[in-house]
C-alpha cells in the first residue's frame, strides 16, 4: 500500500496525507462479504483496508471446523458469480474446500495486502466535521476512511445457552464452532447439546467412535434428503469446452432453490415437502416412539429447512441416546434433565448456533449526533435495504437487517448489496468529501412494509427460531424473493437519501 491517502475522488487528501491509517474505504470482516467488497473496491481504484479480527480470513468457514462441516447450497451456486470454480470435488461443498476457494479469490485479486489480521473492531465514530469514520480496534490502533463497511455476518457470534452449572463442567466442552481437535473422541462419553444445522453434521461423523452419544433436542428440524455426491470428470470437461455452460447450470439451480419462495411465503404450498421430509424419517426410523420424538409440531419453513441422508440413521443406533426432557443442570461430570436423570460425559459440545439476530457486537458504531445505532436497533434492527441505516452517514452494512435467507444462497445477496454499495461510492466520488445516509422516512417505509410481507409468511406462523430476535420480531430473513431484492438494488436513487454537499 502506498503511504499516501486518497480521498473517493483519487485524488491524494490533504487531511491525512502521509498517512498509513487513512483510508477511502474501511471494511470490518473478510468471510464472503467482505472478500466480495474487497474485489470491487479494487476495482475501482480506491485506497482500502479490511480488518478482521482473527488471524486468518474466512469468517465462518474459517471458524467452523466441525466434523462434516459443510453447507447446504450447491457449490456452483454458493461461490461468487465473477469467479466460477471448475474443481469442486463435491455437490455441495465442505467447509475446507469453502474456505480454500476465498483463499483462492483472495490470492487471484490480490487482496492480501489490504487485509490486516488479529484487528478487532472495537468503535467506529463518525467525525461530522471532517466527514470521517475513525474506527479504533482492540490493540488501541485508529484508522480513518470516509466510508465505513460492515461485513462481519450474522453467523459468528456463538450462542450459548445459559443453562445453570455450565461453568461447573470438567470434562471438555466447546461450541461446536471451536471445535477442540486436538480431543480424541474415541471411547468417550458426549453430549451434543441443539438439533440444528451444525448437529446433524456433526453426530453421523463421532457416532461411530464414542462409546455413549446422547443428543439433547429441545425442538426437531425438518428433514429432507441430501442429493449429495462427488462430482465426476464428465461435467468439468463440459463446463471447460462449452461457453456458457456453467452460467447456465448456475442459473437452473438458482431458479430451482428460488421456487422455494413461494412456499414460505403461502406456507399452503409447502404442504407435499412436508409429506416428502415425513417420508424420509419414516424410512429411516423403525421405532415409532423416536419417530414421534423426531417429528416436528410447527409449520415445515418455520426453522430452517435441514438436508442430511445419515443423521436419522446414526440415532437409531445402539450407543445414540435422544434427549428430549428439558436439561435442569450442568455438573462437574454430568448432566441433569428436569425428569431428574443424571447422565455422566466427558466431554459436552455445545451446537447451539449463532447470535443471528445480534449483527454489531462486540463494535460499538456512533453516528451523527452522538446516535448509538446499538440503541437506535433496541426494539429490533433495521435499515434500508438491509444496507444503510439512517442517522449513519457513508456507513455501508452487508449481511445487515432482514437480508439472511431460508432458500437460496447467501452469496447472491451479498453481490447485489455489493452492486448497490459500489453505486454509492461512485456517486461519492463524484462529490468529494459529501455523505449519505437514507433519509428516516424513507426507512421506515421500506421496514413497514417488509414486516408487512412477513405476516402470513411461514416465518410468522408461531415457532422459536433464530430469524426472531429477543423481542419476537424477524429482524433477519428477507421476506420473499432474491429477485425482488436483486431488483430494488440494481439502481440507486439520491433521492432516498439525505445528502450532505462536501466542503
Amino acid at each position: 500500500m502506498t503511504a499516501s491517502a486518497r480521498d473517493l475522488s483519487g485524488r491524494p487528501d490533504p487531511r491525512s496525507a502521509g498517512s498509513r491509517s487513512s483510508f477511502d474505504v474501511l471494511v470490518v470482516g473478510s468471510g464472503f462479504a467482505g472478500i466480495c467488497m474487497g474485489v470491487h473496491l479494487r476495482r475501482l481504484g480506491l485506497r482500502f483496508l479490511i480488518l478482521e479480527r482473527a488471524s486468518d480470513i474466512g469468517g465462518t468457514w474459517r471458524d467452523n471446523t466441525y466434523p462434516g462441516c459443510a453447507c447446504d447450497i450447491p457449490s456452483h451456486l454458493y461461490s461468487f458469480s465473477f469467479e466460477p470454480n471448475l474443481n469442486w470435488s463435491r455437490i455441495y461443498p465442505s467447509q475446507p474446500e469453502i474456505l480454500a476457494y476465498l483463499h483462492r479469490c483472495v490470492d487471484k485479486y490480490r487482496l492480501a495486502d489490504n487485509i490486516l489480521l488479529d484487528s478487532e473492531v472495537r468503535e467506529a465514530v463518525f467525525d461530522e466535521r471532517a466527514r470521517l469514520w475513525r474506527v479504533q480496534t482492540q490493540r488501541g490502533e485508529v484508522f480513518s476512511a470516509g466510508v465505513l463497511v460492515s461485513a462481519m455476518g450474522p453467523l459468528s457470534r456463538p450462542a450459548l445457552p445459559a443453562i445453570p452449572g455450565r461453568e461447573r463442567f470438567k470434562g471438555r466442552a466447546f461450541h461446536s464452532s471451536a471445535w477442540d481437535h486436538g480431543l480424541n473422541l474415541a471411547g468417550k462419553r458426549v453430549a451434543v447439546i441443539g438439533a440444528g444445522a451444525s448437529a446433524i453434521q456433526i453426530v453421523p461423523q463421532i457416532a461411530p467412535q464414542v462409546e455413549k452419544l446422547a443428543v439433547f433436542q429441545r425442538t426437531p428440524p425438518w428433514i429432507v434428503p441430501k442429493w449429495d455426491g462427488r462430482i465426476s470428470d464428465r461435467p468439468r470437461l463440459i463446463f471447460r469446452r462449452v461457453p456458457g455452460s456453467m452460467r447456465l447450470f448456475r442459473s437452473l439451480l438458482y431458479w430451482l432453490h428460488e421456487s422455494l419462495a413461494l412456499g414460505l411465503l403461502n406456507p399452503k404450498l409447502l404442504r407435499p415437502m412436508r409429506g416428502f421430509a415425513l417420508a424420509h424419517l419414516a424410512r429411516n426410523i423403525a421405532d415409532p416412539l423416536l419417530r414421534q420424538a423426531l417429528t416436528p409440531s410447527y409449520t415445515i419453513g418455520c426453522k430452517r429447512i435441514l438436508l442430511s441422508n445419515d443423521y436419522y440413521s446414526a440415532l437409531a443406533r445402539p450407543n445414540v441416546e435422544l434427549v428430549t426432557d428439558g436439561i435442569a443442570e450442568i455438573r462437574d461430570w454430568s448432566i441433569v434433565t428436569r425428569d431428574g436423570t443424571d447422565r455422566p460425559f466427558d466431554v459436552i459440545v455445545f451446537a447451539t448456533g449463532f447470535r443471528a439476530s445480534d449483527l454489531l457486537t462486540p463494535l460499538r458504531i456512533i453516528g451523527r449526533d452522538g446516535a448509538d445505532l446499538g440503541t437506535a436497533w433496541r426494539e429490533g434492527a433495521e435499515a434500508f435495504r438491509g444496507v444503510t441505516m439512517a442517522g449513519f452517514p457513508n456507513l455501508f452494512m452487508l449481511v445487515g437487517p432482514n437480508t439472511l435467507l431460508g432458500h437460496n444462497s447467501m452469496i447472491f445477496m451479498i453481490e447485489a448489496q455489493v452492486h448497490y454499495i459500489v453505486q454509492c461510492l461512485k456517486w461519492l466520488r463524484r462529490r468529494v468529501g459529501s455523505s449519505m445516509d437514507p433519509r428516516p422516512e424513507v426507512q421506515a417505509r421500506f421496514n413497514r412494509d417488509l414486516q408487512g410481507r412477513m405476516q402470513g409468511s411461514v416465518w410468522a406462523s408461531g415457532c422459536k427460531s433464530w430469524y426472531l430476535d429477543a423481542a419476537g420480531k424477524i429482524v433477519t430473513l428477507w421476506p420473499g424473493s432474491t429477485a425482488r431484492y436483486w431488483l430494488l438494488t440494481r439502481r440507486l436513487s439520491p433521492s432516498h437519501y439525505r445528502l450532505s454537499p462536501g466542503a
